[in-house]
């Protein structure tokens, strides 16, 4: 397997570190490479890493496509020449989506002249948000959103609390996430119930949250005071766009995942924009049961995310890579994965 490391200038004083992987042998250059958006407070470290199995970069190209990590502005290994540290909804979503996309586009292995996007929780935002506010720079072929709020419909208690007030989120300097998550894991691994808002250990290998944690990056306060007053309003708005109203506009197929226990990102939040984009292909994949409950970070590195999560996503990309768009096939009904949850963990 081949990984090369890219840095990106997004003409805004930002180099973006992208991460390319591909399996030669197994590499199907008629397909559209997938690129990976990770969400708030994040890098894309964990899409690189699972504690027990193939991460998600591993599984899809073993399964014969190109995969690109984005690490956006302030993510990762991205550099600051010039930029300036604070960055909002327009920042992330066109001005560094863009310049990546770009650049996938005219550096892939495969013969593709657009690219599948997979969006993780804000992520998948910043994928809302790109086909609304430049549309006419549209080269995205599907959409697959994980966790992805749109519309605010629902809202767990804890965010109402932390983005309650705009002026005050977007007054709070929050600094060494990281160091404090590493501290703090060990004391929330043995109290499962504060644990399971986001992830659920009796499926997930608490003993690796060490490397896991890399994932973590402090937040910022542009960026905090704009999701306040998004989940204050309930309509995901930047820069005087209603973006959950004007995505209608949007015909990219759609994929909505979203998790049966997710304590972050509610059920009704996620399937937001399946009600309001505009595509006539709109999925939804429900991973999670009643005797195996999943949160919003066992989507990643849980013990089910490759049987449940990686391969039923990687089979619906590849149906529509394949198949013509009056062919393809919509279920708004949605499917769920997990069914055989009992056999496969006793």
């Amino acid at each position: 397997m081949i990984q090369e490391k890219h840095f990106v200038h997004n003409g805004d004083g930002w180099l973006l570190g992208l991460k390319q992987t591909y399996e030669p042998r197994a590499l199907d250059r008629s397909r559209r490479p997938v690129a990976i958006i990770p969400g708030y407070g994040m890098n894309a470290f964990i899409f690189g890493y699972h504690p027990r199995g193939k991460s998600m970069e591993a599984y899809w190209a073993d399964q014969g496509f190109e995969v690109w990590s984005l690490n956006l502005r302030a993510q990762g290994n991205s550099k600051r020449v010039g930029g300036r540290k604070q960055y909002g909804f327009y920042d992330a979503a066109v001005t560094d989506l863009g310049a990546a996309f770009d650049f996938i586009t005219r550096n892939t292995k495969t013969k593709a002249g657009r690219l599948d996007a997979v969006g993780c929780s804000l992520g998948g935002t910043y994928l809302y948000a790109n086909l609304t506010l430049s549309p006419e720079k549209n080269i995205l072929g599907s959409v697959v959103t994980i966790g992805a709020p749109l519309q605010w419909v629902k809202l767990n208690p804890m965010l109402k609390t932390v983005f309650g007030s705009p002026r005050v989120a977007g007054m709070l300097a929050i600094r060494g996430v990281r160091p404090f998550a590493r501290l703090t894991m060990p004391v929330l691994t043995r109290i499962p119930k504060l644990l399971q808002v986001y992830l659920h250990p009796e499926i997930v290998d608490t003993s690796r949250m060490k490397e896991m944690i890399q994932t973590v990056e402090n937040p910022n306060r542009t960026l905090n005071r704009q999701i306040a007053e998004w989940v204050k309003r309930g309509d995901l708005v930047v820069r005087g766009v209603n973006v959950t109203e004007a995505v209608a506009d949007a015909k990219n197929p759609l994929l909505v995942v979203l998790s049966n226990a997710d304590g972050i990102v509610p059920e009704a939040t996620a399937l937001s924009a399946h009600h309001k984009m505009g595509s006539s292909v709109k999925d939804i994949l429900c991973v999670g049961t009643t005797e195996v409950p999943v949160a919003h970070a066992d989507l990643f590195v849980s013990d089910i995310a490759q049987e449940w999560v990686f391969e039923p996503l990687a089979q619906w990309l590849i149906a529509q890579n394949q198949a013509p768009p009056e062919e393809r096939r919509s279920s708004r009904g949605g499917h769920s994965a997990g069914k055989k949850a009992k056999g496969a963990h006793g």
